[in-house]
C-alpha cells in the first residue's frame, strides 16, 4: 500500500457522508455537499500527481483509482435522481458506460494485454465534467442555474459515452 493508493481510499470516506446529506438536503446541507464532494474529487488528482512523483505507479492503484472514482460520481448522482433533479435513464447512461470500460479494463482477454490502461485524455476530460456538472447540481443555486447544472450534466454524459468509444476503438480495430 503506498501513500497514493491511501488517499484514493481515503475518497471513499466521503461517499456515505454525500448520500447521508443528500437524504433530506437543506441548503446547508448541499453546500457542506458540495465541499466534501470537490475535496473527495481534487484527492483524484492529489494520488495521481503522488504516484507519478514518487514512482509508486501501481496495479492496484491503476484498478482502485477509477473504481472509487464512479462510487465517488455514482452516489451523488443517483440521490440526484431520488431528489428528481436527474432523470434515471441519463444516469444509467453513466453507469452502463462506466461498468462496460471497468469491465473491459480488467479483463486481460478483452485487451491482450494483462497490464490495466491508464486514463486516457478523454477520460480526464470526462471526469472533470462529471465533477463540474454533480457539484453545480448539488449546489443550492438559484434557480437561474438548473438549466446551467443540466446542460453541464448531459455535457458530462456526451463526454462519458465520447471517451468510451475512443477508449474501446483501438482494441476493436486490433481483433
Amino acid at each position: 500500500m503506498t501513500l497514493s493508493t491511501w488517499i484514493t481510499f481515503s475518497r471513499l470516506l466521503g461517499v456515505p457522508f454525500l448520500l447521508y446529506f443528500l437524504s433530506d438536503p437543506t441548503p446547508r446541507l448541499r453546500w457542506i455537499s458540495v465541499v466534501i464532494f470537490l475535496v473527495a474529487a481534487g484527492t483524484d488528482w492529489l494520488d495521481g500527481y503522488l504516484a507519478r512523483k514518487l514512482d509508486q505507479v501501481t496495479e492496484l492503484g491503476k484498478f482502485l483509482d477509477p473504481l472509487v472514482d464512479k462510487l465517488l460520481v455514482l452516489a451523488p448522482l443517483m440521490s440526484l435522481v431520488e431528489l428528481g433533479q436527474l432523470p434515471a435513464w441519463g444516469v444509467f447512461l453513466i453507469l452502463f458506460r462506466e461498468l462496460a470500460i471497468a469491465g473491459w479494463r480488467i479483463n486481460p482477454a478483452l485487451t491482450g494485454n494483462a497490464a490495466i490502461a491508464g486514463a486516457n485524455l478523454w477520460g480526464k476530460l470526462k471526469t472533470v465534467s462529471q465533477i463540474l456538472a454533480i457539484a453545480l447540481l448539488i449546489a443550492p443555486l438559484p434557480g437561474e442555474w438548473s438549466a446551467i447544472a443540466l446542460v453541464a450534466f448531459w455535457i458530462s454524459v456526451a463526454l462519458t459515452w465520447i471517451s468510451g468509444v475512443i477508449y474501446l476503438w483501438p482494441q476493436r480495430s486490433d481483433s
